[in-house]
């Protein structure tokens, strides 16, 4: 990281979170924060769900929810960016402070609750992305709609156009009964209206699932069979967690997901379950607690085609992105494997 990243977190940091967080996407669209530009090798390189990627590391839906900084995400080191969550309509989402730090955790807590600017909007920028990036978009429902599973279908519908993905997020803790969508028959209905709203555009896109870490066995399986069934094209293990064992924050009481490095060792789990369950067959990207090239490695060992962080950011700079990346191809190199999709899985059992 650079002398000036690190001054400028520092100064983020004593600001309230979600204004810090305001100020970093408008000072990547200013030109204010250094940026890299693309990181890739031929070990870097992959394909993940259709998708051709310069390196596996993503950055997570949230960051980014509104699509304003697209073109500066583009050079800062990531193989594909999320953005989003976006709904149908605009929505506030839940009354602030509905962000907080927990530094000695190297976490945080949110309870945005989906606020965005609404598929519209979002559409809009979408259309004058760089063309050169790999950028989806994460897909939410409004609080109040009386047909929640349909609003995932048309924000698909209004903005695939403009993608190279899309992903179903049921797993928002912040956003009464969402997660319920992951039981079996709910999801394998929901998924069904957006994998036939997605084989009827123009350009089909593939559809990833992202779901929560707090899962039992049975659910895991649940969630396997219908990924399988309903023909997502890849899942995304995992969104942030309703659990607070271990942490030393004072913020820990708060409500909300909680992401971070406490959820490394959980996600990791579930993947790897997942993993195995599924034997190769529907790719998995693996998200939570990443914050250094090592545990990203860790995630691919486990069974992860490609990794996505954000909350590390918060700590480490957009210049993390790059850092990850180039340490990943060092650890590749170092263990004699050739390619990324070599590594996938290498060491899930340690996980079960």
């Amino acid at each position: 990281m650079k002398m000036i990243e690190k001054l400028g977190l520092a100064a983020l940091h004593r600001m309230d979170p979600e204004t810090a967080h305001g100020l970093s996407i408008k000072a990547l669209k200013a030109g204010l924060v250094p940026l890299p530009g693309p990181v890739t090798s031929p070990r870097l390189r992959t394909r993940v769900a259709g998708l051709d990627l310069p390196n596996p590391v993503g950055l997570a839906a949230g960051f980014d929810k509104n699509a304003e900084a697209l073109a500066p995400l583009a050079r800062a080191g990531f193989g594909f960016i999320e953005v989003g969550a976006a709904t149908p309509r605009p929505q506030p989402g839940n009354p602030r402070p509905r962000l907080f730090r927990l530094t000695e955790d190297r976490a945080a807590i949110n309870r945005f609750g989906f606020n965005n600017q609404g598929m519209e909007a979002i559409a809009t920028r979408l259309a004058k992305r760089p063309r050169d990036a790999v950028i989806g978009l994460n897909l939410g429902a409004n609080k109040d709609s009386t047909d929640r599973p349909g609003d995932f279908a048309r924000v698909l519908a209004h903005c695939a156009a403009h993608l190279d993905f899309a992903t179903v997020n049921v797993s928002s803790p912040n956003t009464e009964k969402l997660r319920d969508l992951q039981g079996r028959a709910a999801l394998t209905a929901l998924l069904s209206g957006v994998i036939e709203t997605r084989d009827a555009l123009a350009r089909p896109i593939p559809v990833f699932l992202k779901i929560a870490p707090d899962l039992n066995e049975a659910e895991i399986a649940d969630i396997a069979a219908v990924a399988r069934d309903t023909g997502v094209d890849a899942v995304i293990a995992t969104n942030t967690t309703l659990s607070r064992e271990g942490l030393l924050s004072a913020h820990k009481g708060e409500a909300g997901g909680l992401s971070g490095a406490p959820l490394f060792d959980k996600s990791t789990r579930v993947l790897a379950r997942l993993s195995a369950l599924t034997e190769g067959t529907i790719p998995l990207i693996g998200v939570g607690g990443i914050g250094n090239a090592e545990q990203a490695y860790a995630k691919i060992r486990a069974g992860a085609s490609a990794v996505q962080f954000y909350t590390a950011m918060v700590y480490g700079g957009v210049a993390l992105a790059a850092e990850i990346a180039r340490g990943l191809d060092a650890l590749l190199a170092r263990d004699g494997f050739a390619s990324v999709t070599e590594a996938v899985g290498t060491k899930r059992e340690d996980w079960l």
